[in-house]
């Protein structure tokens, strides 16, 4: 069944993945599951909704991500950054966690599942060093904030890739002025009746 609802999420969305990279989802979606009894890692329990809340949800920006490094920032179990790390096995992946537990996880699930594209920091984002075309958080922090933790990190002509729930405007309208709001683009998550949204951000001139 799990396999099934997978691949019907994935045709809603658009995307067409191999045999293979869904049986590797599927392999996360139980290693979650399973390390979240000890390390709590997300508030479902639920194999089936674990497809639509956390795999279709984290893919359903996919269409969104380019081809540069891209840093995945608050990571937690793994969202979306081992997802898109799954179905784009040539996008270099970081991930970053100031949860130790967390990012034992992470690294566990990588080794697991052999993503050679996936790397894996324990630390504060503001404390990390590098430069990323692309940087996304589910969840993570208010939209300034974020902003204000990774600027350092992005790389010149780089965008941000905020994933949230309700359209964002209070936050949107809180940007320093010099960052530019290139789309708030509606997410339709199969099996997910909640709203969605992308936002993409860059730094301007």
């Amino acid at each position: 069944m799990s396999t099934n609802s997978l691949s019907a999420g994935l045709a809603t969305l658009g995307l067409n993945l191999p045999a293979a990279a869904q049986q590797q989802l599927l392999a996360f979606r139980d290693l979650l599951l399973k390390w979240n009894k000890t390390y709590n890692l997300t508030a479902l329990r639920d194999p089936e909704q674990a497809i639509a809340h956390h795999l279709l949800d984290s893919l359903a920006i996919l269409p969104q991500v380019g081809a540069g490094p891209l840093l995945d920032v608050g990571s937690g179990g793994g969202l979306p950054g081992i997802p898109l790390a799954i179905a784009r096995p040539e996008l270099a992946v970081s991930m970053v966690d100031t949860v130790q537990k967390k990012a034992s996880f992470l690294q566990q699930v990588a080794i697991e599942l052999g993503l050679k594209n996936v790397a894996t920091h324990h630390a504060r984002v503001e404390d990390l060093c590098g430069q990323y075309a692309q940087i996304s958080s589910r969840a993570f922090a208010e939209l300034k904030l974020f902003v204000k933790l990774t600027r350092h990190l992005l790389a010149p002509g780089g965008h941000w890739l905020a994933m949230k729930g309700v359209r964002p405007d209070a936050e949107i309208a809180a940007l320093p002025a010099d960052i530019a709001v290139e789309a708030v683009l509606p997410l339709h998550v199969p099996g997910l009746n909640a709203e969605r949204h992308l936002i993409i951000l860059k730094a301007g001139s």
